[in-house]
């Protein structure tokens, strides 16, 4: 039982206000990230593009396209991720000024 407690105790301070600032900064680290992936990925499609496999059986061939279909796969995908993480941290920060916007209009 005591444990439950410090657990919830530790959860609500290190819990931190999002302001439209950290926001931005978040999202221009995920799209630098977004955008580091996405010149890794057109790197490595353009060096196996150019490298074909040499050999004649079937099953290395087969093997040889399917991993590089998953290693240019998964470089799409993180850089997708990170590419919508930094679109929905800018819409947050807009939602979080029009939120600030509309609170000064109330009070005053």
């Amino acid at each position: 039982m005591s444990d439950e407690k410090i657990t919830q105790q530790v959860e609500a301070q290190t819990q931190l206000q999002s302001s439209p600032l950290r926001c931005v900064i978040g999202a221009m680290i995920s799209g630098a990230l977004a955008y580091g992936v996405y010149s890794l990925m057109i790197a490595t499609a353009t060096t196996f593009a150019t490298k074909p496999i040499h050999s004649d059986n079937v099953i290395v061939l087969k093997i040889a396209s399917a991993v590089r279909t998953l290693v240019v796969g998964m470089m799409a995908l993180g850089s997708g991720v990170f590419g919508i993480v930094a679109i929905g941290l800018l819409a947050l920060a807009v939602q979080l000024l029009v939120q600030q916007l509309m609170k000064k209009q109330e009070s005053s």
